[in-house]
């Protein structure tokens, strides 16, 4: 028996993206923390693919770094790689990505939570929760330690009851062959929380000393490169690039797949857990687009002192001859060697659904859930929850209003509502698509829509949040400046229309309607605009994409506030939907068991209608009359 009895204000399950970010939160805005890790060396550990960002998720990254989270900073450390995509596109869909050293990424953040104050990281399992009254007294470990707390954030990833499979093998384990957290499921069950079973995959890694990489497309970072920390300049972080490969698979692989489909544990039963729509095994892709000739692979190195790469794109839970055979049919991979075999894991996870949208538990005073454990997928994902989870135990315990962010202020709202307010049936996935006012969402200006936010939080810097000031203030004054002067229809404005076949002028025009024009911008303008002031990068591509896209910035703000208005009816906590007439059957079973905070989430509640919203606006008519 152990006698360890020790007492904190919050206990984080889990060191993965999630779990990191909720412990560094709660540390830094001083609360006692301590992390919780079934291996140290899983801390911020990438089980998948070797990078951050992405699309839509890198939106993700920058708004956590513009509220004062982690993930951005340790990425522009360890980094080796980076490409903004999308760029063919408009500013709404550029994301950056960046590949990472695996390795370094893990040591790094680790290195951050050993040095953080009042954060306390410890290797243990965790398997019971304690409750007193329907609140959150503290947590106990396999050995029977208990640690007393304010609040707990479970951010347990892919850890609950785990199952790596491949082929006709199954293994309880955690990812990377960790250990697995058998124990906390059964706890949370008795407590009443509804789990799920969902799925993931990952492929092989391989030798790349065992590639031939002159037969494969060579895709290289950006010459220029961004940071996705808002406080680091690109000169603090640029480095020399590795690049990655693209191949593609083709019909001799195809057909080993369909040979080998009756194999494979996906299609045979095995596999129970509901597995990801956006990001399918290679299986899961050649059945379902039979149409198409060849899909993308890409070999990404894991790391600058490791031959082992990730093959992205292929992931796989077939039998490990049959990855080795179905691999070696892509050019420049006759050769290659399985490091490490691809496989599905199963995993225990939660229905999103009996979370409030501030991460904590309806039912359950003081806990709080983050990342997988919640139905979502992806490194990033987990981060921004972790993050908000983290911030809101914190403000809760010192008695100061919890932060949501909603749908048109962050990507982090839109993930978040989505996944109290809709639920998910699979893992939920951020893609921009989801976002609807995603033109004021954009990756660029995550820190002039979040920086105030953190500071106000107590996660950043005066002197960051001046920064970020200072720049709106210096966008603001170059658009009125640019609004204000005029050019005349002379000869020399003419020629330089003329050189960027941009129509002609027969009257003065001011530079703000000529930088509305597709074929110009703010640095093409330089040439006519004599007295331009001398101002940053991060302030002229601002300038440049609020006045081109100007008619439809104002357009999204309309429909902003439209969306604000029903998010600002707040509706009581204690509802009897039952006894409101008018709603149908299905309104009231479901607005009974999410309990909206406002009409906005009610209407976006699947199965409510818009007659179940009139009635319910009517309702709230009358009780503020009976007032």
């Amino acid at each position: 028996m152990t006698y360890i009895n020790e007492n904190y204000d919050v206990v984080v399950i889990g060191a993965g993206h999630a779990g990191c970010e909720a412990a560094l939160a709660s540390a830094r805005l001083g609360m006692k923390t301590i992390i919780f890790a079934v291996n140290l060396d899983s801390i911020a550990m990438m089980p998948c693919n070797p990078s951050i960002g992405g699309t839509s998720k890198g939106h993700l990254v920058r708004e956590i770094d513009a509220l004062g989270g982690e993930m951005g900073k340790n990425i522009d450390k360890t980094y080796i790689q980076s490409r903004m995509l999308n760029t063919g596109k408009g500013p709404a869909v550029h994301s950056l990505r960046a590949q990472a050293d695996k390795f370094k990424y893990s040591k790094s953040m680790k290195r951050v939570l050993e040095n953080t104050e009042h954060l306390v990281i410890r290797q243990g399992e965790v398997t019971d929760l304690i409750f007193h009254d329907q609140k959150i007294r503290g947590v106990v470990t396999v050995s029977g330690a208990t640690y007393h707390c304010q609040a707990v954030i479970i951010a347990t990833g892919t850890y609950l009851k785990a199952r790596c499979i491949y082929g006709d093998v199954s293994i309880n384990s955690g990812p990377n062959g960790l250990q697995a957290a058998n124990h906390l499921s059964q706890s949370l069950e008795k407590l009443g929380i509804e789990i799920y079973r969902f799925k993931t995959g990952t492929p092989a890694r391989i030798d790349g000393r065992t590639v031939d990489y002159s037969k494969m497309e060579e895709q290289i970072g950006d010459e220029s490169i961004v940071p996705f920390s808002f406080s680091h300049k690109e000169e603090d972080i640029k480095r020399e690039q590795i690049s990655c490969y693209l191949t593609y698979t083709n019909d001799g692989t195809h057909r080993i797949i369909h040979n080998n489909l009756d194999r494979s544990p996906l299609y045979s039963g095995t596999i129970e857990g509901t597995g990801p729509r956006y990001c399918p095994s290679i299986e899961d892709k050649v059945v379902r687009f039979s149409d198409k000739e060849r899909h993308q692979i890409f070999l990404e190195p894991e790391g600058e002192e490791t031959n082992e790469v990730y093959v992205q794109g292929m992931s796989s839970s077939l039998p490990e001859d049959v990855q080795r055979d179905m691999l070696r049919t892509l050019p420049g991979m006759k050769h290659c060697t399985i490091m490490r075999i691809g496989y599905a894991i199963e995993y225990d996870c939660i229905n999103p659904l009996q979370l409030k949208s501030t991460l904590e538990f309806k039912e359950l005073s003081g806990l709080y859930s983050a990342g997988q454990f919640n139905g979502s997928s992806g490194y990033e994902e987990a981060a921004a929850q972790g993050l908000m989870a983290g911030i809101n135990a914190t403000m809760k315990i010192l008695g100061r209003d919890e932060i949501v962010l909603d749908r048109s202020q962050a990507y982090i709202g839109v993930l978040i509502d989505d996944l109290v307010t809709k639920g998910t049936n699979e893992p939920y996935r951020m893609m921009t698509s989801r976002a609807e006012y995603r033109l004021l969402l954009r990756q660029d200006n995550a820190d002039l829509r979040l920086s105030e936010i953190g500071y106000a939080i107590g996660l950043l810097s005066k002197e960051r949040v001046d920064r970020v000031i200072n720049k709106r203030n210096s966008i603001e004054e170059e658009i009125h400046r640019l609004r204000k002067k005029t050019v005349g229809a002379n000869e020399a404005i003419n020629s330089f229309l003329n050189k960027y076949n941009s129509t002609p002028i027969k009257s003065g025009i001011t530079l703000a309607e000529l930088l509305k024009r597709p074929e110009l911008n703010y640095i093409a303008l330089n040439e006519i605009d004599s007295d331009r002031p001398k101002l940053k990068d991060e302030v002229t591509q601002q300038v440049n994409i609020q006045l081109k896209y100007e008619g439809y910035i104002k357009r999204q703000l309309k429909q902003v506030e439209q969306f604000k208005k029903l998010e600002k009816k707040y509706l009581p906590a204690q509802i009897e939907y039952e006894a409101i007439g008018g709603l149908r059957i299905e309104a009231r079973q479901k607005l009974s068991k999410i309990k909206p905070r406002s009409i906005g989430q009610a209407s976006r509640i699947s199965g409510v209608s818009p007659a179940d919203i009139s009635v319910l606006l009517v309702y709230l008519e009358q009780l503020k009359r009976a007032k």
